[in-house]
């Protein structure tokens, strides 16, 4: 066994799953069999490499093997998921079928990546033609409808649809329609707060989510339950949807925490 053609080089063609086991282990002895035959009856999605763990040390100790059996997908050279223990055949096809890549998998993957402020119209271009052959994908219709919301809010009303409580999209659905509520607000009485969330909308339908963010929060200074919390509800939807890595929450979330407390 050559680990590096065997698993690091070949997953770039095709996953790689490694068993690491050894002849002692009883656990080994009840997973290798079974494992051994969905390899077969799969080979057309993956590989399987066994790796003895007594003759591959080193390998064990470089993968941060602490307990066996351990089994480790790898992909594109990389360690993707993994799982410990003698696993039942369903439990270990569940732990392939999520974690094996698709094409599908593949394309969201590289939107994704592209995924920052919003609206984005290059990312809703490469959604909608990736939704015209996924259309089911929930992943997929919940980012779309993020970046629909502010331009075409009942074409993403009608996205989240499908996502229903419990998704792991739920959560983020539920924001979305919050921001689909902060830009259909509309004054009854001016106000220092009102006034500061229609600024805030004009910011960020023209693409300037700093100075946007900055007047919601201001509207959370001067009335923060001024529709139903809305101020308080539309910045924490932004935080969310941008992420805790997006610049603008890094920069103003403490502020956001301090003016609310």
């Amino acid at each position: 066994m050559n680990f590096q053609n065997d698993v690091l080089l070949a997953s770039h063609d095709k996953p790689v799953v490694v068993d690491f086991w050894a002849e002692w282990c009883g656990p080994c002895r009840m997973l290798g069999p079974t494992i051994e035959a969905m390899a077969r009856e799969q080979a057309n999605q993956w590989t399987l490499v066994k790796v003895d763990t007594e003759e591959y040390q080193d390998l064990a100790i470089e993968y941060g093997v602490r307990g066996i059996p351990n089994v480790k997908m790898f992909y594109k050279g990389q360690v993707v998921a993994e799982f410990s223990g003698a696993l039942p055949r369903p439990a270990i096809q569940k732990w392939l079928d999520e974690n094996l890549p698709t094409p599908a998998k593949e394309a969201i993957t590289e939107i994704l990546a592209l995924d920052g402020d919003f609206p984005n119209h290059e990312v809703i271009d490469h959604l909608e033609t990736f939704l015209k052959e996924n259309p089911d994908n929930l992943t997929a219709r919940t980012m779309l409808a993020k970046h629909l919301v502010m331009v075409e809010p009942d074409a993403a009303y009608e996205l989240l649809e499908a996502v229903k409580e419990g998704s792991e999209e739920y959560d983020d659905a539920q924001d979305i329609r919050t921001v689909g509520e902060f830009m259909a607000f509309e004054p009854t009485t001016p106000s220092p707060a009102s006034e500061a969330l229609v600024k805030a909308q004009d910011y960020l339908l023209h693409q300037n989510p700093e100075k946007g963010i900055q007047e919601i929060i201001q509207a959370v200074m001067y009335d923060k339950k001024l529709a139903d919390d809305l101020p308080r509800r539309s910045a924490i939807a932004f935080f969310h949807l941008w992420g805790q890595q997006h610049p603008l929450t890094k920069k103003y979330r403490r502020q956001f925490d301090m003016v609310l407390y």
